[in-house]
């Protein structure tokens, strides 16, 4: 079994990755994969509805996008060098868990600005990983300073600041991801109700997306590799939903890696999916079981990525790699704002 990270490397040309969306949110292009046969189509997706069956069940992530990137100074300086703040996770009202960089300049007791001082970070602790606890202080409403001072936190291979909107998905509910759960980006409105005319549930779940989406993969063998926990809910009447569709035939197909990490944490023993919320800390990767989906449909990952893995154990290793030799040959459009693959 492939348990090495290089074993998880392909090469990618630098201008294949996409730097903005595709003009229309369903422009983007859709590579069916066999994942039996690991046979390759081509399509556009706005296809997709044609792909699925009447009965089957897609399901969303509604998390949203937060402006999480701030830029400031620490007050205890006397230079006017910047510092970098991204919010984490909130812990209760007013502290939450951030990254900072340059981490040497966010001791304990130290306090950050930003917006001019409209709102101010204290450090409290220094934490795993080295994320820090800070309590926070503003002018005024949160949510509402938090939109005017922050940035989206944009991937580090995205050169180019776009339309924050276009990195939010268009059924984006719940405040609280630091990424876009990106394969639902491609979706619109008109195109979620030709799939539901089309005899195709869609449930809502929620998983927010936290920094460890950034974070490589270091260790050689990726069993050592550790998640960071993010926080995931399945309501009752989505999970009453998931069930019926299972028990009358149809398939599960999780809209993003996000989606199915959700449904293969909330799943037990029989396939029955759970509902309720908390964290998951689940890492797929080759040799992992799954119970929950029957097709996934995702984005084209970076090589050695936690979710290149997860794909690749969902449709097999060399079917992935192989697909992906085939996308850079017909010129995808790779990573957050690139095009799409649907396995079933």
């Amino acid at each position: 079994m492939a348990l090495n990270k290089s074993d998880y490397y392909y090469d990618l040309p630098k201008h294949l990755i996409a730097q903005h969306p595709a003009p229309e949110r369903d422009g983007s292009r859709l590579m069916g994969l066999n994942r039996q046969t690991g046979e390759v189509k081509h399509r556009m997706f706005k296809e997709i509805t044609g792909l699925l069956r009447p009965g089957d069940c897609i399901v969303i992530n509604d998390s949203k996008v937060i402006p999480a990137r701030l830029m400031g100074k620490n007050a205890e300086s006397t230079s006017d060098a910047s510092i970098e703040m991204l919010l984490h996770e909130r812990i209760a009202d007013g502290r939450w868990s951030v990254m900072v960089k340059p981490g040497k300049k966010a001791r304990v007791g130290d306090t950050l600005i930003f917006g001019e001082g409209r709102l101010t970070a204290s450090v409290e602790e220094i934490i795993e990983d080295g994320l820090r606890i800070v309590s926070l202080t503003h002018d005024g409403p949160f949510e509402p300073l938090l939109e005017e001072i922050g940035e989206m936190p944009l991937p580090h291979y995205i050169e180019e600041k776009g339309d924050n909107a276009r990195y939010q998905t268009v059924y984006a509910t719940h405040d609280g991801s630091v990424a876009a759960p990106t394969a639902g980006l491609h979706f619109t409105q008109e195109l979620l109700t030709e799939i539901e005319n089309a005899g195709v549930s869609i449930a809502r779940i929620t998983l927010h997306v936290g920094i460890g989406t950034f974070r490589p993969v270091k260790e050689d063998d990726i069993t050592k590799h550790h998640m960071h926990s993010e926080y995931c809910r399945i309501e009752p009447e989505t999970a009453a939903l998931l069930n019926e569709t299972k028990q009358k035939g149809g398939r599960i197909i999780a809209i993003g890696t996000t989606s199915c990490r959700t449904l293969e944490s909330r799943v037990d023993d029989n396939g029955q999916i759970l509902p309720g919320s908390g964290k998951t800390d689940i890492f797929i990767y080759p040799g992992y079981t799954f119970r929950a989906i029957d097709g996934l449909l995702t984005n084209f990952h970076l090589p050695e990525s936690t979710l290149i893995m997860l794909v690749s154990a969902f449709a097999g290793r060399e079917n992935v790699l192989t697909a992906y030799e085939e996308a850079v040959r017909q010129e995808y459009r790779f990573f957050s704002y690139g095009d799409a693959m649907l396995i079933v």
